[in-house]
């Protein structure tokens, strides 16, 4: 009960200069505070910027510093922070303020130090049970953002899908691509271009426009490719923006409700950067790797618990099953309306039965 009591005065002090913190990074912060020996408020004067700012941006870890080594009042002005994401990641040398876009939760860092990314995999560890429960109740996506923004960021949501599947998202993925990726796209360059008109139809799309790109990564081909065997619309998945378009400017209402990836650039064969949006909400708009994006958009499936859309079942099943490696014997993620659907897609196994014929490995 001491215990509870010392930190809740300490969080005091914390929300008395910084009342606008996330209730992540507060937690954060706690955390890094408990781990530097901080036992009462009487230490918090001895703690110096430098032992902040992996945490918080150097403007707010002054602030904190000032208040508690000069004993400023509690009725500082506040301030205000950008992205949740960025104050964690934010590199102490670095005075660049990323401003959120107003429907999305900020922009990404580019890189981050180990000891920051490590930092958030504990977090969403150590409040996975909290995490589970907010979703399963219905918070909104919106909310979620405000109050757990590194479900958004790669390294957050894959913790939080590994600990909710057992498998490792971008490991996974990048294994089983490595494995069965040229084989898979062999057969749908070779023998299924021939008969599928959808997928010759991609491949000349592609020839064209690989002039424009400076590479086009094999991802990026086999998923087009796969949408098109399937004939599975690409306006369900994709949403193609301006190469410079921010977040804010995005017409949300044209994106798909569910998981969405909007492009930005006439396509995905040429475009660098993405944002992933859910619910019509652009939740990370700064992914400048197409596995990257498609890692953390089959994640949003599992972790924010949505059906997959009938429109996509073919392609999201197949993922699931020869990408991220699940394969339950029975059930299924798609969104069911009125006829009762098969535990596994028939179309999904036809696949997998034509490319084990093709030496699928």
């Amino acid at each position: 009960m001491a215990d509870s009591q010392i930190m809740k005065t300490i969080r005091d002090a914390i929300e008395a200069v910084l009342p606008d913190l996330p209730h992540d990074v507060i937690k954060l912060l706690e955390n890094t505070l408990e781990a530097l020996g901080v036992l009462t408020t009487d230490d918090l004067p001895y703690i110096k910027e430098s032992d902040l700012n992996p945490v918080v941006k150097p403007i707010q870890a002054r602030r904190l510093v000032a208040a508690w080594t000069q004993n400023v009042s509690t009725t500082s002005t506040p301030v205000m922070c950008s992205s949740p994401v960025s104050v964690l990641y934010s590199s102490p040398s670095s005075s660049v303020n990323h401003s959120p876009a107003s429907s999305a939760i900020g922009s990404p860092p580019s890189s981050s130090a180990a000891f920051q990314t490590e930092d958030v995999i504990e977090h969403i560890k150590s409040t996975f049970y909290t995490q589970c429960k907010e979703i399963n109740k219905g918070t909104s996506i919106e909310t979620l953002c405000r109050e757990w923004p590194f479900l958004f960021i790669q390294a957050g949501m894959a913790e939080h899908f590994q600990q909710l599947t057992g498998v490792s998202l971008t490991g996974s993925f990048h294994e089983n691509v490595d494995k069965k990726g040229e084989r898979l796209l062999n057969f749908l360059k070779t023998g299924d271009s021939r008969k599928h008109k959808p997928v010759l139809n991609a491949l000349l799309k592609l020839q064209a426009e690989r002039n424009q790109s400076s590479g086009c990564s094999e991802e990026v081909i086999e998923m087009v490719l796969l949408m098109a065997h399937f004939g599975e619309n690409e306006a369900h998945l994709f949403h193609c923006v301006e190469e410079t378009s921010l977040a804010k400017e995005v017409q949300m209402k044209d994106v798909p409700l569910t998981p969405c990836l909007i492009v930005c650039g006439s396509s995905c064969f040429v475009a660098k950067t993405f944002m992933l949006s859910i619910d019509q909400k652009v939740v990370n708009d700064h992914i400048t790797s197409f596995s990257s994006a498609m890692c953390l958009l089959f994640g949003s499936y599992y972790c924010f618990n949505i059906h997959y859309p009938v429109e996509l079942r073919s392609t999201l099943e197949f993922l699931q099953r020869c990408f991220f490696s699940i394969n339950p014997e029975r059930g299924t993620k798609v969104e069911q309306k009125k006829k009762k659907l098969f535990s596994v897609n028939p179309r999904v196994l036809t696949l997998i039965s034509a490319l084990a014929d093709h030496e699928w490995i």
